[in-house]
């Protein structure tokens, strides 16, 4: 009822434009659509989600291929010194060292394949996480080894820091050449705007 002339309720238009009255809209009609766009909306972000995971996977395989490249040879040449100039010491150090170095750089490629199956908002946890286990890590295995005689500290310092070394310039390799998308959009969302 119309509360100035008590009369009949009239359709509601906008007095801007010359549109057609509003119609009610059917309360199980609503209901379907919005059922419909959380679906389309749930599906958009599993894409969004599995085309993430991929690349992530992808990128960690490249750089697993050239952290082997890269570090594998500078190890052996490494260790080749380290064997010449301290003997049997400078083996057990640089090989001990080098174990170390893959150790950290495997651990970081273990935590991105965890982390390409989470969520956005757990990535930055994931990561300290990892960093904050690595160092641990190697601080308790460095504390052990203090009073331990039978390996040179030096070659094992220097075979440890040759495979980091070596791993960092690989990420930055593996991560140059590997297509990795920065902004992923879902296909179904490109098909749209491009219609």
């Amino acid at each position: 009822m119309n509360a100035v002339d008590g009369g009949v309720d009239e359709p509601v238009t906008d007095s801007t434009s010359k549109a057609a009255p509003v119609e009610p809209v059917d309360a199980d009609t609503a209901d379907t659509a919005d059922t419909a766009a959380a679906a389309e909306a749930e599906a958009v972000a599993a894409e969004v989600r599995a085309e993430h995971a991929r690349s992530v996977h992808a990128l960690a395989d490249a750089m697993l291929r050239w952290g082997m490249r890269l570090s594998l040879p500078l190890v052996l040449v490494t260790i080749g010194v380290a064997v010449v100039s301290a003997g049997q010491p400078g083996l057990v150090g640089a090989g001990f060292g080098a174990v170390l170095g893959y150790g950290s750089s495997l651990v970081t490629i273990t935590m991105m394949r965890i982390a390409a199956t989470r969520p956005p908002s757990a990535l930055m946890s994931l990561a300290l996480g990892g960093y904050a286990v690595k160092m641990t890590a190697l601080l308790v295995v460095m504390l052990l080894l203090r009073d331990v005689d039978t390996f040179s500290r030096p070659t094992l310092a220097f075979g440890m820091l040759t495979t980091v070394v070596a791993w960092a310039a690989a990420e930055v390799v593996a991560f140059r050449t590997t297509k990795t998308p920065t902004l992923v959009v879902a296909r179904s969302a490109q098909r749209t705007t491009q219609e």
